[in-house]
């Protein structure tokens, strides 16, 4: 018997100040990344697929951004760049159900 399936993990890659599409308010986001890897007997082995996404903590809007985007916006936020002010850097591990 061979048991095997799919585990979510969710990486809270930076806090920064953007200004929501959503409800217009200039708000903190989160920038997260979401990896799914593929199990066996238990054992995350490989990914298969990563997302990045954005929240805003004010309405609680996500919005789906490129891998590309995400590296600018994590750069952004260490470098306290032009557009944002950045709040540091987190890497925190949660597994999420899907």
């Amino acid at each position: 018997m061979i048991i095997f399936g799919t585990k979510g993990y969710l990486y809270q890659l930076a806090i920064l100040t953007l200004v929501c599409a959503q409800c217009g308010n200039p708000a903190a986001h989160t920038l997260r990344k979401r990896v799914t890897k593929f199990t066996l007997f238990f054992v995350p082995l490989f990914p298969v697929s990563t997302k990045y996404t954005t929240q805003c903590t004010f309405c609680g809007a996500e919005q789906k951004v490129t891998k590309e985007q995400a590296e600018q916006l994590q750069a952004q936020a260490i470098g306290g760049g032009q557009g944002g002010q950045g709040y540091g850097q987190q890497s925190q591990q949660q597994p999420y159900q899907s």
